[in-house]
C-alpha cells in the first residue's frame, strides 16, 4: 500500500505567492512523532517574513521553506521509546497536543546555563527546504514532524484547539516575557498592540497580580479583546493620537511615575522610543515584537540611565512557560475569552488571502484549517 501524502504551503519568498505542494508523510524516528495538524495560526513573525522584512535566506534557510509554528493536532504517529508527555502523562496515537517548535542542543553556552531560549542552534532543521525529508517542517501543511527530545504537553479535553493553538508561540511567550521582566504584584504594565500577543500579555499580566493593565491599539475589535482578556484601560490610537499624548496619558493613570512594565507587541520600532518615555523609574522595558534586523530607532540612553531603567529582550520561551501556559488556560477557561483569540479561519487552500488580511490588519488572529 502507497505510504499517505500530506499537503504543505510551500514559501517562496517574499512577493510570491505560496505554492501548494503534496509530500509523503515519514515515519517518526525514535523519539519522534507526527502530528496531524487540525489548528495553525498566522503569527506576527510569518508576516514579517513573508513580507521580507526578515529575509529567511540570510539566516541561512533555502526556499522553499513552510511558514508558523502556532499549531495544534493530534498524534498521527509515534516513534519508539516515546510513550509519555513531558510531564510523565501516558501518550498514544490520537492524543491532542502542544510541543514546543524549536529544540535547544544542550550543548551551547546559553543551554549549559539553561537559558534554552538563547540557544542558536534551536532551529537548525530549517537549514534544509521542506523539499528535503521529513519535509512537514512548517505549521501549514497537513502534518508536522516533532523531532525527538521535544517539550511537549497532551491537551485536557476540556480545551479546543481554538483555545489552545496559540499556546506554543504567543502565550508562552508572554508568560516567560513577563516573568523575566520580574512583573510583581500590583504594578502597571502598558501592553503596546492588541494583537495576538497583546491580548494574551493582558491576561498573563492580570493573572499574574498586576494592578493596572492598559492596552495601546487603533482597531476596535482588538481592543474590545484586550478589555475581555483583562485590560483596565484602553488607549485608542484614533482618540489619542500623538506619542506624547499616550505618554502622558499613562503618567496621568499611574500618579504621575510612569508605567513599572511596558511590553512592545507591535512588531516595528516606531513605538519604542514612546514605550520607554512610558516608563517610570525602576521600570522595565519587554522588547518581543521587533524580529526584523535593520528596521531600527533613535534612543536617547539618557532615558535609561536617570531613570534606572532596564530594557529585556526575549525571543521564544522555556518548557516550563508552555506548561504554564497551558495550565493557565484550563485554570481560566470560563474567565477568559480564549478562543476568540482566533478571529478568522482559513483553508489551507486560501492561506495567501489569510496572509493578506492579517497584513492589512482586518483580523486579530487568522487561523489556518485543515
Amino acid at each position: 500500500m502507497a505510504a499517505p501524502t500530506g499537503r504543505v504551503a510551500a514559501f517562496f519568498g517574499p512577493g510570491k505567492a505560496m505554492e501548494i505542494r503534496e509530500y509523503p508523510v515519514p515515519d517518526p524516528e525514535p523519539g519522534a512523532l507526527v502530528l496531524r495538524t487540525t489548528l495553525a495560526n498566522v503569527c506576527g513573525s510569518d508576516l514579517h517574513q513573508w513580507r521580507g522584512e526578515f529575509d529567511v535566506e540570510k539566516f541561512g534557510r533555502p526556499y522553499p521553506q513552510i511558514l508558523g509554528h502556532e499549531m495544534t493536532g493530534h498524534v498521527f504517529r509515534i516513534g519508539a521509546g516515546l510513550t509519555r508527555d513531558s510531564a510523565g502523562e501516558a501518550l498514544k496515537e490520537g492524543d491532542r497536543v502542544v510541543f514546543r517548535y524549536f529544540y535547544p542542543c544542550g550543548t551551547c553556552r546559553a543551554c549549559l546555563r539553561r537559558i534554552t531560549r538563547a540557544c542558536p542552534n534551536a532551529r537548525a532543521y530549517l537549514k534544509k527546504s521542506c523539499e528535503h525529508p521529513p519535509h512537514f517542517t512548517g505549521a501549514f501543511g497537513d502534518y508536522y514532524y516533532v523531532r525527538p527530545h521535544a517539550a511537549l504537553f497532551r491537551v485536557p479535553d476540556a480545551l479546543t484547539d481554538e483555545m489552545v493553538a496559540g499556546v506554543n508561540c504567543a502565550l508562552a511567550q508572554v508568560v516567560g516575557g513577563l516573568s523575566l521582566a520580574g512583573l510583581r504584584l500590583g504594578e502597571s504594565v502598558v501592553v503596546q498592540g492588541a494583537g495576538g500577543l497583546g491580548v494574551y500579555a493582558c491576561a498573563v499580566a492580570k493573572e499574574m497580580g498586576a494592578g493596572l493593565v492598559i492596552a495601546i491599539d487603533g482597531i476596535p475589535e482588538r481592543l474590545a479583546l484586550a478589555q475581555a482578556f483583562g485590560a483596565d484601560v484602553l488607549l485608542d490610537l484614533r482618540e489619542v493620537r500623538t506619542p506624547e499624548e499616550r505618554i502622558r496619558k499613562v503618567q496621568e493613570l499611574t500618579d504621575g511615575w510612569g508605567a513599572d512594565v511596558v511590553a512592545e507587541l507591535v512588531g516595528h520600532p516606531r513605538v519604542c522610543t514612546e514605550g520607554l518615555q512610558m516608563l517610570g523609574r525602576t521600570g522595565r522595558y519587554l522588547e518581543i515584537g521587533n524580529i526584523s534586523p535593520g528596521l531600527t530607532f533613535d534612543l536617547d540612553p539618557s532615558l535609561l540611565i536617570f531613570g534606572n531603567k532596564t530594557v529585556y529582550g526575549m525571543v521564544y520561551y522555556e518548557a516550563e512557560h508552555l506548561s504554564e501556559a497551558l495550565r493557565l488556560i484550563a485554570r481560566t477557561r470560563t474567565k477568559y475569552p480564549w478562543a476568540n483569540v482566533l478571529s478568522h479561519k482559513f483553508p489551507l487552500t486560501q492561506i495567501n488571502e489569510a496572509f493578506q488580511m492579517a497584513d492589512q490588519g482586518k483580523v486579530t488572529r487568522a487561523a489556518i484549517t485543515f
